[in-house]
């Protein structure tokens, strides 16, 4: 039985991050799924040996007893390719028993001879009886992707999606944020031989919403206010999530002044009583297409205003 180099098949060094093993795994695992390759039988292998590779370095505590195989594999091969007898010393071999995900679940006969002997059928213990628990493998994990608004975020929804040919209404709460993901458990692939079911997971993309920018848990959007109520003062409305707000503005208000109404923003996710601050941004807006006796009185504003500042 020949050795299986799964960081080799993975195409990463030994000393790979737990982040980038998964990341390529799922690269080579979209470039050689089988529905895409459509009865391509080198492909088909090529997709086991990825999977099964991901399998045990996908996990740290299968990574660690494969690197502790990989120094020890001459004396495993003496021992007729089967499980090691006894614990070696600083070794840690001894009661050990798969657990995980199949990776013959898109067909085919299982996992290799050399998975199953070193991970699949369990340790003995020389001079005693005692063998670890072959468990059956776990369903495969789906991935999906929900599309919601801002609108729909701020005040929670659900949807209709059709997985594995099954209709499930995911629901979100109030607050779910941009790119969280929600996890559906037991949803997802089917497990073997009586195996616990993969679970689902639902990345939800917030759409951007028009005049309103999220930011965490708070809100900004802007306010175009004209000239008049920014100088004498006086009380506007504003458009939010969760309607038309009334906004008192201060006189003398100036252009680029930010308000802000507390407990207005996004409702903390989980804890829909909780909300984030609302932040409006104000935008002067000078009068345009004056009569001539509006420029008259202005002028006559500018004169005094003059005066008074010249008085100081």
């Amino acid at each position: 039985m020949e050795y299986k180099d799964y960081y080799k098949i993975l195409g990463v060094e030994k000393s790979a991050s737990q982040a980038d093993i998964k990341k390529a795994y799922r690269a080579l695992a979209k470039k050689y799924h089988p529905d895409k390759t459509k009865g391509d039988k080198a492909a088909e292998e090529k997709f086991k040996d990825i999977s099964e590779s991901y399998e045990v370095l996908g996990d740290e505590q299968k990574r660690k007893q494969y690197d502790e195989l990989g120094a020890n594999w001459r004396h495993f091969q003496q021992q007729g390719g089967g499980p090691f007898r006894g614990q070696q010393p600083g070794g840690g071999f001894g009661g050990t028993y798969y657990e995980g995900d199949a990776s013959d679940k898109f067909g085919g006969s299982g996992f290799s001879d050399f998975f199953e002997q070193f991970f699949g059928g369990g340790f003995a213990q020389q001079g005693g009886d005692f063998r670890g628990r072959g468990r059956a493998p776990r369903g495969q994990d789906y991935e999906a992707e929900m599309a919601i608004t801002l609108q729909e975020a701020y005040s929670g929804t659900s949807r209709l999606l059709n997985v594995n040919n099954q209709q499930l209404r995911i629901t979100t709460k109030p607050g779910v944020a941009d790119a969280q993901v929600l996890r559906i458990k037991g949803k997802g692939g089917p497990a073997m031989g009586g195996g616990t079911p993969g679970d689902l997971y639902i990345r939800v993309q917030v759409q951007p919403f028009p005049g309103i920018e999220r930011q965490g848990d708070d809100l900004h959007t802007k306010l175009n206010l004209d000239m008049y109520t920014a100088i004498l003062g006086g009380e506007v409305q504003v458009n939010t999530l969760s309607g038309k707000l009334k906004l008192k503005i201060p006189a003398g208000t100036q252009n680029g002044k930010t308000l802000r109404l507390r407990g207005k923003g996004m409702p903390l996710y989980g804890k829909p009583d909780q909300h984030g601050d609302l932040y409006v941004k104000i935008e002067v807006q000078l009068p345009v297409h004056l009569t001539d006796e509006e420029l008259h009185l202005m002028q006559q504003l500018r004169d005094l205003h003059q005066q008074k500042t010249a008085n100081v």
